[in-house]
């Protein structure tokens, strides 16, 4: 704890411009242009980081100076990876669900055991959790019915809990919250909620995290982010949330609670704006 401390310090320490009320830690890697997902890692005291689809399959871990410390190459396709998650035991799962056709059958999670994570190696063999949502029934569905794309995740009570994105044209701030068991197998996902994160443009959801304490949970889309508190356990949804607006525009990709009060998030690098990990205070 006292070295992931030290990591917290020197992001800090990095501050470049201030973004609204994102604050930018770091400039992230060339290599990270396409972030997609991110996850705290204070045992190897790193940020672990992956890019989506067209990139390989790669798990990146950053130091506190904002380098690439880690490289590992994961045995599996990244088709297309959106997210990340750890365990209270200090695994690793990869979201490889994006979906934006809403036609793909070889939707999966890839779970990185904590042990390898600790060792040396530059190569890697997953645990793979394949699925499918109970509701689809047609590969793609018409397009109002487009809401199985997936680019968000969190462990949370023994579960990996994914909140849809979806792709249908007059409801884009639509999120369907579905669970599946943590460990490798073959599962029907179970629906548990929906829930509409606005009506505007950039409204669809692109990352997900809950706090240590399982009382508190963020929802990214690319112009807000929505804090959910006092978190029923039985519906995740059923408190009012309260929803923080930026005045930065960019492709806001994922996010991750440093501590109650203070969230990571970063965005994907468009050639002009973003390509940064930013710190975001909430109450």
């Amino acid at each position: 704890m006292i070295k992931f401390k030290s990591l917290i310090i020197l992001l800090l320490l990095v501050v470049s411009c201030d973004t609204g009320k994102l604050k930018t830690l770091v400039d992230l890697p060339i290599g990270l242009s396409e972030v997609s997902g991110i996850a705290i890692d204070t045992t190897n005291n790193v940020i672990w980081m992956v890019n989506d689809s067209g990139n390989k399959p790669v798990l990146f871990g950053i130091d506190g100076s904002g380098k690439i410390a880690r490289t590992i190459k994961i045995k599996a396709k990244n088709r297309d990876w959106e997210d990340l998650t750890m365990d209270p035991d200090g695994n690793l799962y990869i979201g490889n669900f994006g979906n934006n056709s809403n036609d793909s059958k070889k939707l999966s999670i890839l779970k990185i055991a904590a042990d390898s994570l600790k060792k040396n190696s530059n190569t890697l063999v997953p645990e793979v959790i394949k699925f499918r949502y109970p509701d689809q029934k047609k590969y793609p569905p018409k397009k109002s019915k487009r809401h199985f794309d997936c680019e968000a995740f969190f462990f949370h009570n023994d579960s990996l809990y994914l909140f849809t994105k979806s792709r249908a044209p007059k409801s884009k701030g639509k999120t369907n919250l579905y669970t599946l068991p943590a460990e490798g197998g073959n599962y029907k996902a179970k629906f548990k909620s929906s829930f509409n994160t606005c009506d505007e443009p950039q409204c669809w959801v692109t990352s997900a995290d809950i706090n240590s304490k399982g009382d508190k949970m963020a929802i990214l889309t690319e112009n807000s982010v929505f804090v959910f508190s006092n978190l029923d356990s039985k519906d995740l949804f059923k408190t009012k949330p309260k929803r923080y607006r930026f005045s930065y525009e960019s492709q806001k990709e994922s996010v991750a609670f440093k501590n109650d009060s203070t969230l990571f998030i970063a965005d994907e690098y468009l050639g002009v704006a973003g390509g940064n990990l930013y710190s975001f205070k909430i109450e």
